[in-house]
């Protein structure tokens, strides 16, 4: 079966419906899908439960979702850039679950693993254990975590090669390998295609037997928050040096 697609939108093309449960990897900006991103937005898919570390920023990444509305719960760990997603939010008009991060990720790969639950210490006496079995080993108090899994999960790599096997840069390889296994279809998109072989098999991170899609795109690559510090100018430096010496 040829898993190469021209473009995001044949992509995902039968796959999206109102009321699916979509994963979305990376991390901030960092490894998002963001092709498929606006594809989803583009298929006018509604009533979404999105599962992703975060909600991107205000008009970007998942944060397009959010401005049409698309999404009525986040399941996530990190929200804090995106104020549109505050605003629907607190104005009671999207669902969010909170995870701790590290909870998060283990509840991704515990779905892709088959593992229905698991107890972790995380949690435990705060309002992330409301409502949810807690049980004590070894004399400590352990709260019952759920796996994840989705109807799609929609992520980024940086390579491919043409049967679906991923090879991630650096911190694009957060969330993104773990929600390739948990997603019913995973939908990749990809800045290169190689052919079959061309891969080292040692430095595979995910198998192409969890992909089902690939398609090639052009990132923009945008950064979340640009921090930068004024550089001191020559003179500025050489007056300090002298009002050091005078002293």
């Amino acid at each position: 079966m040829r898993k190469i697609f021209p473009d995001a939108a044949s992509a995902l093309e039968g796959l999206t419906f109102d009321g699916m449960s979509v994963m979305s990897g990376g991390f901030g900006l960092c490894g998002i899908p963001e092709k498929l991103i606006a594809a989803l937005r583009d298929s006018g898919a509604r009533d979404l439960t999105v599962i992703s570390n975060n909600a991107g920023v205000d008009g970007f990444g998942l944060g397009q979702l959010l401005e049409t509305k698309q999404i009525a719960k986040m399941i996530s760990s990190y929200v804090g850039e995106n104020k549109e997603f505050e605003r629907q939010y607190l104005a009671g008009e999207l669902q969010l679950e909170f995870n701790p991060q590290g909870t998060l990720a283990e509840r991704i790969r515990a779905g892709g693993a088959g593992i229905p639950a698991f107890f972790t210490a995380t949690g435990v006496g705060t309002l992330v254990a409301d409502g949810k079995e807690v049980r004590d080993f070894n004399g400590r108090d352990y709260v019952m975590e759920t796996g994840l899994v989705a109807d799609l999960a929609i992520i980024k790599a940086w390579k491919a090669d043409e049967r679906g096997n991923l090879v991630f840069r650096k911190t694009a390889r957060n969330f993104n390998p773990m929600m390739a296994t948990a997603g019913k279809t995973t939908v990749v998109e990809v800045e290169e295609i190689v052919p079959t072989g061309a891969l080292d098999p040692d430095h595979i991170h995910t198998p192409g037997i969890y992909v089902d899609r690939i398609v090639r795109t052009v990132s923009e690559k945008r950064i979340e928050q640009r921090t930068t510090r004024t550089r001191a100018t020559a003179g500025s430096s050489s007056e300090a040096v002298a009002r050091k010496e005078q002293a």
